[in-house]
């Protein structure tokens, strides 16, 4: 098997082919010489391989400047409606490449650095990613502020700036050990502070109720210092704004302990408030309701509201004075987008501004606050939705407490008058639960203050519809809607399968980078030879640099002509790692019940991050990490079968993986996965799916058609079939036993069989490469649907009520107009 390019072979080749105009590197060089000399501390000759990473970043960052800047005064000229998307996650990863891919500036990247003797792939390695987020939620909202910039629309992504993002996972003996992400160490050379635009945040006091209004105060302040983030589009010149904020104390930070003489402890409290930003949760589907979180979340919430505000007020570029002074035409400019209930504290939040800050009339108020916001629910699993206890409330945010149960009053006195008499209604459909401990349903909250109630994927907002809010959709129909998710196909093909992108640009053109709905066209070359040996052979030459970078790092032998068989996601009950693990234990049985007979080898690859609070998640690690070490050590099983826990499972980690899979695991029990984005990432990729019928998979399965993936198992309705019969698993002969009671919740002994036949199909085509990578042509063809520019686009014409702009700014040097 021929080895694959190395990356100077590969630089030679784009060196002879001059793709890079010359001026552009030319240009690069200079530009990387004097960010070199000037990050060089003086006394130090030598250069670092850091150094010559962060000489690129500012090289790179220099294109963006004058394009960042250009698109802000377009959107303070043209004053177009702008859309807030408010996140506590944003995992975006790493930047420089994706920078340079957006700008078009890679191959001039990639020359400069060649002649200059360096390797580009090498520095892109040093780059921390920036793991600002848990899973899927926060890499849905990095891929929308791609698309955003992409269609032109002038939108913000609002989060926060934690100090520690996502842990870094270590295995060692085989267990899950978390170490602190300390992402900024070296500086982070994509941000730019702003502290002209510093902001207050109150928490605590109490309120004041007088005949002039309410007054919250006695309150403890903690400034919000925003730290800015350019998001270009796709060669456009668009260069949005990502705007994460950073908890400071005021100097005077509880300074009234000086008078007693503790001047230095009173300092060393200032570390109390700047906690707020200091960590992010790493849970990923479950509520942890600390006082800490919900700091995070009204730290977030009303930094934001006051610069949305500002904006709203004084819309000319550079205008201090307010333009604006009347609140009836807030919702025609501003949208704010809630990414599940975490930002929900912006509806009580604007409440609280327009009626007890600019005196607007409550029910106009709450006019202007339902048409503004929007919530995008993201799981339906009882234990992962925000229940807050009042006392807690009452405590941090009294007048938020106070606020409401007034709406909620409002909200049960229409119910009540629709629904004479049904006071179990208002029971289910009221934000306050009753009970030995009071809580706030956040997410009826956000039912209520919003104006459009979306689901991630078609089977789960109709999940949404039919139960969870079930009597908010009876309510008000009109508000519920579906937006598929979507992946941007700039990361998840151009950036990280430059050779798929390249097979199918001539197959078909460009043009499908922003609009990946002309993927279709590839549907042409199914039976065409050449398409099929150019997509075979990407698709190996992936798999050879993946099993390099596997042998280095596991020291395992890899068998590169082994199907790659891939699970990787946050460790959770729910995905169903543990029946992967059944699959792989019923392998090895078979393979040394008769190791002679011919088995199509595997290569089976589990990666995820379990919340350090989550034992059963933990256990499952375990559980891979010793099939993984029987597995690999024995000799009787050779090449056939390699079990590998893929350790810390990040954004660039998914990079490499993704491209190299043959087999995507997508086995979650029916009804559980609100969408999945990492089932399309593998689809676009030409990996082929094993799956249940759930979250996003039904939608693809319709898509390519059922029988180009790998279906299996209980549909939803099955589900909650054997829940109401309940659940006696019966004796099943050759399975091993269940590590968990537990896991009969999501109904693993249950699509056991299923799965293990649909896996024999599995083996059978693999069997057949070239029926194989037919099958995978037609996924990658019919994968379209799944671009986030579609998402986005559906969001802005049925939300947010904007039409995607396809109009280029004018590059920095070019007028204007």
């Amino acid at each position: 098997m021929a080895a694959p390019l190395s990356d100077g072979e590969r630089r030679k080749q784009i060196s002879v082919r001059g793709i890079a105009g010359l001026g552009d590197v030319a240009e690069v060089r200079k530009s990387f010489n004097r960010h070199l000399h000037f990050t060089l501390v003086k006394d130090r000759n030598v250069a670092t391989p850091r150094d010559y990473f962060f000489a690129l970043a500012h090289t790179v960052r220099d294109h963006l400047v004058g394009r960042w800047i250009r698109t802000q005064q377009h959107y303070y000229e043209r004053d177009p409606k702008r859309i807030y998307y408010l996140s506590l996650e944003f995992y975006m990863g790493r930047t420089l490449q994706n920078t340079m891919v957006n700008l078009g500036l890679q191959n001039a990247c990639d020359e400069a650095i060649y002649q200059l003797g360096l390797d580009l792939e090498e520095l892109e390695e040093i780059e921390e990613d920036a793991g600002l987020g848990n899973g899927g939620l926060g890499r849905l909202a990095a891929c929308f502020l791609d698309s955003m910039a992409t269609l032109g629309l002038a939108a913000y992504g609002y989060g926060i700036r934690y100090e520690f993002g996502i842990f870094n996972q270590k295995i060692i003996d085989g267990w899950q050990v978390e170490e602190a992400d300390d992402w900024l160490r070296y500086g982070n050379p994509w941000e730019k502070a702003r502290p002209e635009y510093m902001l207050p945040v109150h928490f605590y006091g109490r309120v004041e109720h007088s005949p002039e209004g309410v007054k919250w105060v006695d309150t403890q302040v903690v400034l919000a210092m925003p730290y800015d983030t350019p998001v270009p589009g796709y060669k456009n010149n668009t260069v949005n704004t990502m705007r994460l904020w950073s908890a400071k104390a005021p100097n005077d930070f509880n300074l009234q302990e000086f008078n007693v003489g503790d001047y230095i402890e009173a300092v060393l409290d200032r570390n109390l408030a700047e906690n707020i930003s200091r960590v992010l949760y790493p849970n990923d589907n479950f509520f942890e309701g600390k006082e800490l979180r919900l700091k995070q979340e009204y730290f977030v919430v009303a930094a934001t509201l006051q610069d949305i505000i500002r904006r709203f007020k004084s819309s000319k570029f550079g205008c201090q004075d307010p333009v604006r002074t009347s609140f009836e035409t807030f919702p025609d400019k501003v949208a704010i987008q809630l990414n599940d209930t975490h930002p929900a504290l912006s509806i009580p939040e604007l409440m609280r501004i327009l009626v007890d800050v600019e005196k607007v009339d409550w029910d106009k108020a709450w006019e202007i606050t339902k048409q503004t916001c929007a919530y995008t629910n993201h799981t339906v699993l009882p234990e992962a939705l925000e229940r807050w206890p009042v006392s807690m409330f009452e405590k941090l945010l009294p007048r938020h407490l106070e606020i409401i149960y007034a709406l909620n009053q409002m909200h049960l006195d229409r119910v009540a008058a629709l629904y004479p008499g049904d006071v179990d209604r208002l029971r289910r459909m009221s934000v306050i639960e009753e009970g030995d401990c009071k809580r706030i349903n956040m997410a009826h909250l956000c039912v209520i203050g919003s104006h459009a109630v979306n689901g991630v994927a078609r089977i789960h907002s109709d999940i949404v519809k039919n139960t969870v809010f079930k009597d908010f959709y009876e309510l008000e129909p009109e508000k519920f809607q579906n937006k598929t998710n979507g992946i941007t196909p700039r990361r998840w093909l151009l950036l990280c399968n430059p050779g798929l992108a390249d097979v199918i640009a001539e197959k078909i053109g460009e043009d499908f980078v922003t609009d990946l709905s002309q993927l279709k066209k590839l549907l042409d070359f199914i039976n065409n030879e050449t398409f099929i040996r150019d997509v075979a052979k990407v698709k190996q030459e992936n798999k050879l640099k993946f099993s390099a970078y596997l042998e280095e790092r596991y020291k395992v032998k890899i068998n590169p002509s082994s199907m790659f068989d891939i699970q990787v996601k946050r460790i959770h009950e729910y995905k169903r790692q543990l029946l992967n693990c059944l699959h792989a234990i019923t392998l090895y049985n078979r393979i040394r019940s008769d190791p002679s007979k011919s088995f199509v080898p595997r290569t089976i690859m589990i990666g995820g991050k379990a919340a350090p609070g989550y034992h059963m998640a933990k256990m499952i690690i375990k559980l891979i990490t010793s099939i993984g070490e029987v597995v690999n050590n024995d000799p009787y099983v050779g090449d056939k079968l390699k079990v590998i826990f893929l350790e810390n499972y990040r954004v660039s980690l998914a990079e490499k993986v993704i491209p190299a899979a043959d087999l995507s695991q997508q086995i979650s029990t029916a009804g559980t996965e609100a969408s999945g984005t990492g089932n399309m990432k593998f689809m676009l990729n030409g990996a082929l799916t094993i799956g249940t019928m759930d979250g996003a998979n039904v939608e693809m399965a319709e898509e390519a058609g059922e029988e180009n993936l790998f279906i299996f198992g209980m549909r939803v309705e099955e589900v909650e079939a054997l829940d109401r019969r309940g659940l006696v698993p019966g004796r099943r002969r050759h399975v091993p036993r269940s590590p968990s009671t537990e896991s009969f919740r999501f109904k693993v002994f249950a699509d056991y069989e299923a799965y293990i036949k649909c896996q024999g199909q599995v083996d059978q085509l693999f069997m057949d490469p070239r029926e194989w990578t037919k099958k995978v042509i037609r996924n990658i063809a019919c994968s379209g649907k799944f671009s986030s520019d579609r998402t986005i686009t559906e969001y802005a014409r049925e939300i947010w009520g904007v039409e995607p702009s396809a109009t280029k700014i004018p590059p920095p040097n070019l007028p204007r107009d």
